[in-house]
């Protein structure tokens, strides 16, 4: 119990000289102890490094989920240490709301086979972006996080204790000044003559008090400058592990990357397959929404991409007018592909369904067949399968 008492009364008197410290330099009446330029350098990082990772995790956040209300579900979910429940994203809720709609309009009507498809692609997309979130939540947030809750916290924890070092040496240091102005006032007081035994019984007793006030206080100073030193290079060595944390962060950052690549190239890939199924269809579906609605009760064959492309070639048509015109200027005209086709040779140029091209006539070339460009890509397209513009 005594011991007790001793530490706390200890705690609370260096708790003191460390308040007063600190007012003091506030007030601009006590020097304090600079840290070395090198040392600034490094906790300026490294605040640098909290603020920015912290703000990077944020709008990462943002991206991977857009709904600041599912954000804060998942956060209360995550402090009270429970399992997030699985739920539908935005994408698999429209397909499965796509898919149900052209059942019930009937797979075998073109609308509905439309609908069902691209259905299946939104869940498709919806499962990607799943596995997105999920891969960016493991290997670029979860590391940042761990900085901020670990490192971050312990080089806090460390600086602090620095700081207290800091005012414990400068508190010393004060100390020490007060001791030696004392010891100069003693000594010209010993300077002047003696006024009696007493007096000098007296001066010497005070004199032993002052130097032993004196040892103390040098003590202290040596004591608090070895603490002081050692908390520093502490503190100096973990600041330098920023340069570790920021190359593993960059490791993070091309991991992030990464998944973005191939998410997005994943994503572009499933729109490019239903475009192409979606292209498959006959061009006279495109008129149903003009068309009066008991007309649409008939029962449509749609073709699928595997039978697309055992599609017969259009019979051929007699030369339009437009046509006519094309090759008598050798000029270039607009052409809209009414159905796809496959190149058979490096000569031609494969198309898709309702896509736009320029096309020429060349002269010489067989009367079935125009020249096709569609950006730096030229090659012979069939004329049976355009549709001149004006």
């Amino acid at each position: 119990m005594e011991f007790n008492v001793r530490r706390l009364a200890a705690d609370a008197g260096t708790f003191l000289s460390r308040a007063v410290q600190f007012t003091e330099e506030k007030l601009g009446q006590a020097e304090r102890t600079e840290l070395d330029a090198h040392l600034e350098t490094l906790l300026t990082r490294a605040e640098s490094t909290k603020h920015w990772t912290e703000k990077i995790m944020k709008q990462t956040e943002v991206v991977l989920q857009p709904n600041p209300n599912v954000r804060m579900e998942d956060f209360l979910y995550e402090i009270l240490d429970k399992k997030v429940p699985t739920r539908a994203n935005n994408h698999e809720l429209l397909g499965e709301c796509m898919i149900d709609s052209g059942h019930e309009f009937g797979p075998g009507t073109a609308y509905g086979s439309a609908l069902i498809k691209c259905g299946e692609t939104e869940k498709l997309l919806g499962s990607s972006q799943k596995e997105f979130i999920q891969s960016s939540a493991i290997n670029f947030l979860t590391p940042f996080r761990n900085f901020i809750e670990g490192d971050f916290k312990t080089i806090l924890k460390e600086r602090k204790l620095l700081q207290n070092k800091r005012l414990d040496l400068d508190a010393a240091k004060n100390r020490m000044k007060k001791a030696r102005a004392a010891d100069a006032r003693a000594v010209n007081l010993n300077s002047t003559p003696p006024l009696g035994e007493e007096y000098v019984a007296h001066f010497s007793y005070m004199l032993s008090f002052l130097h032993v006030r004196w040892l103390k206080a040098e003590t202290e100073l040596r004591i608090a400058q070895s603490e002081f030193d050692r908390q520093a290079e502490i503190t100096r060595l973990l600041l330098e592990g920023i340069s570790s944390t920021h190359a593993h962060h960059l490791h993070c950052l091309n991991d992030f990357v990464d998944a973005q690549a191939s998410y997005y190239a994943q994503c572009y890939q499933y729109m490019v397959n239903l475009q192409k199924q979606l292209g498959s269809f006959p061009t006279t579906f495109s008129s149903n929404n003009n068309q009066p609605s008991g007309s649409f009760s008939a029962s449509i064959s749609v073709p699928t991409a595997s039978t697309a492309a055992s599609l017969p070639a259009p019979p051929p048509t007699q030369a339009s007018p437009a046509l006519n015109e094309l090759r008598s200027t050798s000029g270039t005209r607009k052409a809209r592909v009414l159905y796809d086709y496959d190149a058979d040779s490096s000569s031609e140029l494969s198309l898709l369904a309702d896509e736009v091209i320029t096309v020429t006539s060349v002269p010489g070339m067989d009367t079935d067949w125009l020249m096709g460009q569609r950006g730096n890509q030229k090659g012979k397209v069939p004329i049976t399968y355009l549709e001149l513009l004006n």
